[in-house]
């Protein structure tokens, strides 16, 4: 068994398709295909199995990546001790971020490193930015693609497969009520299930955190609630809002940006309506110190982002 074959393997079970692989690793999927074809031939169980037109994992195929997964994580143990690549405080480091969380903390960041490099005058990380709008399932893969992920989930909610991932804290941030500034209950401190469900909402898709809560408040006031528009984008639902005719659920510091004199946001008690904001890596990644100096980084902005104005 070779390491680039066992990395292929991994890559393949959280990638889930050939070209993806191809794509991440920068070879041909004709290469993935051969290199994955030389494995199968080091064991005497199949490593693969197709499902429709997608190549996917056995079970014994699962059991062989996870054990890849450590002989690499070994590696990068061994590079750390002897390389000079885990001590460049320069090297690229890629991060992606939900929506919300990029439109509140990537210019912030970026110019928080850009700073520390101005006042100190050495190198700093080079950064490379995405946003990945997925479902709380999905984040975990997305270290296939990327050093850190920032990722969501609800305080209730599973876990994140810390056996795959590493997690590092960075927030937890309530979903308030957003209203418009005439509304009646503007007037309030704090906010209740049964205060709010039979008003018309805008809320996310199912399987994001605002459908997540919504569900609670109708599970705990045991009354339907009126969905009118159903949007991920919070500057939309922001201005929706704003407009008159709906409320919503907006995270407290991360929409900050959106909000202007015509929504103001209220508590909601009775229900579980915080998200963990986190960042999720590989393990081996965190030994890099570019990308220890980013996670650091993106702590100081995050801190200074739910401070209370």
């Amino acid at each position: 068994m070779e390491i680039h074959q066992l990395q292929m393997l991994r890559e393949l079970g959280d990638l889930g398709s050939v070209k993806a692989v191809a794509e991440t690793l920068m070879v041909t999927p004709s290469a993935v295909s051969q290199q994955l074809a030389l494995l199968q031939k080091s064991v005497d169980v199949p490593l693969t199995r197709k499902e429709g037109r997608a190549l996917v994992l056995t079970d014994a195929g699962r059991v062989l990546a996870e054990a890849g997964a450590a002989v690499v994580n070994a590696m990068a143990d061994a590079r750390a001790a002897i390389g000079a690549y885990h001590e460049a405080p320069d090297s690229t480091v890629s991060v992606s971020a939900f929506h919300s969380a990029g439109q509140a903390l990537f210019a912030p960041l970026a110019a928080l490193l850009r700073a520390q490099k101005a006042s100190d005058g050495g190198a700093s990380p080079l950064l490379r930015l995405s946003d990945e709008d997925v479902a709380q399932e999905d984040f975990p893969g997305l270290v296939a693609r990327y050093d850190l992920v920032l990722a969501h989930r609800m305080d209730n909610s599973p876990p994140w497969p810390e056996d795959k991932v590493a997690v590092i804290p960075l927030a937890d941030e309530p979903l308030d009520i957003a209203l418009p500034a005439g509304h009646p209950l503007a007037s309030r401190r704090e906010l209740e299930p049964a205060d709010v469900v039979d008003e018309p909402w805008v809320t996310s898709r199912d399987g994001y955190s605002p459908a997540d809560v919504l569900a609670a408040v109708v599970a705990v006031s045991g009354r339907p609630a009126e969905v009118l528009h159903r949007i991920n984008d919070y500057s939309t639902v922001a201005a929706l809002v704003s407009a008159g005719g709906s409320i919503g659920l907006l995270p407290r510091f991360t929409a900050r940006r959106v909000l202007d004199a015509g929504v103001v946001l209220r508590p909601l008690a009775g229900v579980n309506s915080v998200r963990k904001i986190d960042i999720l890596a590989r393990p081996e990644t965190l030994k890099r110190k570019s990308v220890m100096t980013v996670c650091e980084s993106l702590q100081t902005v995050m801190t200074g982002l739910s401070s209370p104005n």
